[in-house]
């Protein structure tokens, strides 16, 4: 037991600092050293190693990269930031045109991806109304984390419980749309709130001169087989099945190469949680004891409020992801599971709005909008972020309940 606890131990230490001390090992490649030294300690053989992996999320999480990818080729997200820009005229309109496109979009198309794409123009849209950006992104970023919580293929912690868990999507999406709806008018009134100076003023906004580059035939049939997706989602369709699917009808075209498909697609996640799939295989084999199983039922689990409490600080130390991953075992022996994986999926996507470092969208949007020299602090983030994961997470259980 002990060789694969210090592989997994060491594995999640590297994944919550982001880096190795002293070394350039980021998080994906923890991940696959760990899942490496877990086959060549013996822990597990490669045969096994093979079946950790679950290849419905990585075919699904793929899916949903390749159909995002001409979406953003298309002007797609270029066009839903000139439509905020052109009717927001007043500030605080312009940050509630920001959290339901956010919102929106995050639910379906996975909010990592979503603020990739929304987060400089979200900061030039502001920039030319001559406001100031850091409310306006922390409205994307928080309301990127809170829509994502409505459905499976919100953000990449959801892909993997729909998969472990075969909760049909639209069941899904009926117990958590609402929370999520819920969430995203808490977030709009805390930021408000926090930054009323720069928000609840009668000033008039003059629509931003941003030229919006689209291509109109791209753009209607990606949109189209989005939609049939979405839809044979609710239908109870594989969505693993469907979404590699509908990407796949999405390379047959005359006018996009597929290489820019494939430079748009993130393929160092997917290299972190099939490292991740083995990696916490190799210590379930070693740990996951009858008694440690038993000892696990005397947290109380199997109650809603104490798992979001897990789940909310796990996913704080670890991100959620691998909070995910370490909570999966215990969650089958519930006495509810299927109540247990929504709050997990619940829990550990809203404690992401905790800090900066709470999921990765956050750090996707702060990192952006430096490289347009606009800084957000930690505890910029924090004023809102600490109350809105209180809140949101507090509304989730007892919706939950």
């Amino acid at each position: 037991m002990l060789v694969p606890a210090v592989i997994f131990v060491a594995t999640y230490v590297v994944i919550a600092l982001g880096r190795a001390p002293g070394l350039r090992l980021d998080r994906t490649g923890a991940a696959l050293l760990g899942a490496s030294l877990m086959v060549a300690s013996g822990s597990l053989t490669l045969n096994q190693a093979y079946r950790a992996i679950d290849f419905d999320t990585l075919v699904l999480l793929l899916g949903m990269m390749i159909i995002v990818a001409p979406l953003r080729l298309a002007g797609f997200f270029q066009l839903a930031a000139a439509w905020i820009g052109r009717h927001a005229h007043r500030p605080a309109l312009l940050l509630l045109g920001v959290v339901l496109v956010s919102g929106l979009l995050s639910a379906f198309l996975v909010n990592d991806t979503v603020c990739l794409m929304l987060t400089p123009l979200v900061a030039e849209t502001t920039l030319a109304m001559r406001r100031r950006p850091l409310p306006y992104l922390l409205a994307l970023a928080m309301a990127s984390n809170i829509g994502s919580v409505a459905t499976i293929t919100g953000n990449p912690q959801n892909i993997m419980i729909g998969s472990f868990s075969q909760v049909p999507y639209a069941a899904f999406a009926g117990a958590l749309a609402p929370v999520a709806a819920i969430g995203l008018v808490v977030a709009t009134l805390l930021i408000l709130l926090v930054h009323r100076r720069e928000l609840l003023t009668s000033e008039e906004l003059a629509p931003p001169a941003i030229r919006v580059r689209w291509n109109g035939w791209l753009l209607l049939k990606t949109l189209g087989i989005t939609l049939a997706t979405v839809a044979l989602f609710f239908a109870g369709q594989p969505p693993a099945k469907v979404a590699i699917t509908a990407g796949a009808l999405l390379l047959l075209t005359r006018r996009l190469k597929p290489e820019r498909v494939y430079r748009e697609i993130d393929w160092s996640l997917r290299l972190l949680f099939a490292g991740l799939f083995i990696v916490v295989r190799g210590m379930e084999m070693a740990a996951l004891t009858p008694a440690v199983l038993a000892r696990a039922q005397a947290l109380r689990l199997d109650h809603p409020a104490m798992l979001a409490a897990v789940a909310a600080v796990l996913s704080n130390l670890v991100s959620n992801v691998p909070a995910v991953l370490v909570l999966k075992p215990f969650i089958p022996g519930l006495a509810d599971p299927h109540r247990a994986w929504l709050t997990l999926a619940m829990a550990s996507t809203l404690a992401g709005n905790f800090t900066i470092l709470g999921s990765v969208a956050n750090l996707i949007v702060v990192e952006r909008a430096r490289r347009q020299n606009i800084e957000i602090g930690f505890w910029d983030y924090f004023a809102v972020g600490a109350p809105l994961t209180l809140a949101t997470i507090l509304i989730g259980v007892l919706m939950l309940s």
